[in-house]
């Protein structure tokens, strides 16, 4: 799914963990993703016509998941419930990330979420909130069309 699949390479790009200092490790580079996913998620909630692509990336973040956990070495017995643990974690951040959003100051929410309650320095919280804030301001302006081929502003 091209929209999964252009979410999954921004929160791989690397002035997040360099110049906001996200942790470089497995989940490290999963809170990002679920960082930018959510700030998509966020988008499509407001267009009642985006619904099914908004079920479609979820379900399309479940099968990677499930994919990455399998490379891992889990086994088939316990994927089922690292997978819940993974949706209630992309739950519970698109809740923390669209309530930040909404009051304006996201930084709390990195800190709990992103930086697992271990903040960095304020000027890489301030790099990855201002980069998250205006993923999510051009995402209000990207038409539906755009963002169905894969195409993040």
């Amino acid at each position: 799914m091209p929209l999964y699949d252009a979410a999954v390479a921004r929160g791989r790009e690397p002035h997040w963990y360099l110049q906001g200092a996200v942790p470089d490790t497995v989940d490290g580079r999963f809170d990002m993703i679920a960082a930018v996913l959510s700030q998509v998620l966020i988008r499509l909630e407001r267009e009642p016509a985006a619904a099914q692509l908004g079920v479609s990336i979820t379900e399309r973040f479940v099968d990677d998941m499930d994919g990455q956990l399998r490379q891992a070495g889990i086994g088939d017995i316990t994927v089922g419930k690292h997978i819940g643990k993974m949706m209630s974690a992309l739950g519970g951040r698109l809740g923390a990330y669209r309530q930040g959003m909404a009051d304006g100051d996201l930084a709390p929410a990195l800190v709990r979420n992103l930086y697992r309650g271990a903040a960095p320095a304020p000027a890489a919280v301030a790099h990855v909130e201002a980069g998250l804030r205006a993923l999510h301001d051009a995402l209000a302006a990207t038409p539906l069309e755009a963002l169905e081929g894969g195409r993040l502003p």
